[in-house]
């Protein structure tokens, strides 16, 4: 009995050996990038308080000059 529980696990070892090596391949392992921060939020025309605002001034006075 002692020697079939060594038997299986001197295979058990070898095959997760043979798997390990099979997964590296020899490829060296890529090194990770650092990790930047994202880019700031653009902010387009419709979050820009002071596009809206005028926007909202076009509105109420259309026959305005400065529009």
């Amino acid at each position: 009995m002692l020697k079939l529980l060594i038997l299986v696990l001197v295979i058990a070892v070898a095959v997760y050996f043979t798997i390990r090596a099979l997964q590296q391949d020899g490829a060296p392992t890529p090194k990770r990038r650092p990790r930047t921060r994202p880019p700031e939020r653009v902010q387009g025309p419709d979050d820009d308080d002071d596009f809206l605002r005028d926007l909202d001034r076009r509105r109420k006075h259309p026959e305005d000059p400065d529009a």
